[in-house]
């Protein structure tokens, strides 16, 4: 299988710590969210709870997706002052945190 091109996902997990309550994880979301407004390549997000009845998600409650264009967007997105700023405040209120970009690649059967 060839590598895809172009679109690059960024996929982050996250356990939040024991304590912070809904309303500050709601407030983080909407502040995740709003990243799409402030980060030109930045271009979706979407989140979500586990629904799993596996239970395999090893302690992560959320989901985190975002969309790129290409892998230097992304590059551009992790540097960027606001990124840098959320991600501070983010990362004070998780437990344990896994990141994965990856390029979403068809399969023909």
């Amino acid at each position: 299988m060839e590598e895809a091109k172009g679109v690059v996902k960024h996929v982050l997990l996250a356990k939040f710590k024991e304590g912070v309550s809904e309303s500050q994880i709601d407030q983080l979301i909407k502040g995740y969210a709003n990243l799409v407004n402030l980060i030109d390549p930045m271009e979706s997000f979407h989140w979500g709870k586990d629904v799993s009845i596996e239970n395999l998600h090893q302690g992560f409650t959320h989901i985190f997706e975002s969309s790129f264009k290409s892998t230097e967007a992304v590059a551009e997105y992790v540097a960027h002052p606001a990124h840098v700023d959320f991600a501070n405040l983010f990362l004070s209120h998780v437990e344990k945190v896994l990141v994965f970009d990856y390029k979403p690649t068809t399969v023909c059967v």
